[in-house]
């Protein structure tokens, strides 16, 4: 395969086939983030993106999963988008899944009538970052969108049949915020009711407006009882039946699995278990992006 720049893809696209449909991020500020840097947002050639299509199908036996990179393919126009996705199902009918990133301005442009044609010519789900719930945090991190957008895009994806995973960071609203950001981000998820919820753990990368705050004292990071605290609030306070919880990233220091709402008490015993031994958390130097 042919790739531009760096390539990101969520954890649980470890296995799928990634074509670039998209280079770089359409937003691209975010003050905790450092994806995509080295390049500018420009939408990739579509002949090009078919003739990877095409190449794979010579190189792979078996395809069960397409991922579509970069950081937000459902930019593109619609009709291109589904002739991706036509092509995707006649070369390889074994594919059981299309996913892409997409953000609260890509869902926007899209109507609910191509959003159902995209989920019928396979796009069967997306990722979201929500980042926080709460609109103080959103905007000191340049996030772009407020809370009430992005759960209303959210709600947008669901509604027309398309799957919906959202990511939230602990840890992004500093000691400052760190109650508002754990309620407020539970909330979020309670009004998207996600197929899946992901959890993050804040980590400072160079090169980010973030890690220049951190540095000059501006914005301070979470203890690990901090830590623990921010995600006991959220927990507690989550309310979407259905949603597959993972708190299982590498950044993160503790570990929760589970669904809701059943599986909630649980892993609120976990945190506790956790917050009485913090020998139980992976170790700084184990943790990563």
């Amino acid at each position: 395969m042919r790739y531009y720049g760096s390539v990101y893809r969520p954890p649980s696209e470890a296995y799928s086939l990634i074509v670039q449909v998209t280079y770089g991020c359409s937003h691209n500020t975010c003050a905790f983030c450092s994806m995509y840097k080295e390049k500018r947002f420009a939408l990739r050639p579509l002949e090009e993106v078919l003739e990877d299509f095409r190449i794979a199908r010579q190189t792979y036996r078996h395809v069960d999963k397409v991922f579509l990179a970069d950081g937000d393919a459902l930019v593109r126009k619609a009709g291109e988008l589904y002739t991706i996705l036509d092509t995707i199902r006649e070369l390889f009918p074994e594919c059981q899944r299309v996913t892409s990133y997409a953000s609260p301005a890509s869902i926007r442009i899209r109507t609910d009538e191509e959003l159902r044609t995209l989920r019928e010519k396979g796009l069967t789900m997306v990722y979201m970052g929500l980042e926080s719930g709460c609109d103080e945090v959103l905007k000191l991190m340049r996030k772009g969108h407020g809370a009430a957008e992005i759960i209303e895009m959210g709600q947008k994806v669901r509604r027309n049949g398309i799957a919906l995973s959202v990511t939230a960071i602990t840890g992004l609203g500093g000691p400052m915020l760190l109650e508002r950001h754990a309620v407020e981000t539970a909330e979020a998820f309670n009004a998207m009711n996600p197929e899946y919820i992901g959890m993050l753990t804040l980590m400072v990368e160079p090169g980010t407006p973030l890690y220049t705050w951190v540095h000059d004292g501006s914005f301070r990071l979470l203890t690990q009882p901090q830590v623990l605290e921010e995600t006991r609030l959220l927990v507690e306070r989550l309310d979407s039946p259905g949603s597959v919880f993972r708190m299982n990233h590498a950044s993160n220091y503790l570990v929760l699995k589970g669904t809701l709402n059943g599986d909630r008490e649980a892993m609120l015993r976990t945190i506790d278990a956790a917050e009485h031994d913090l020998s139980r958390l992976r170790p700084e130097a184990w943790r990563g992006l």
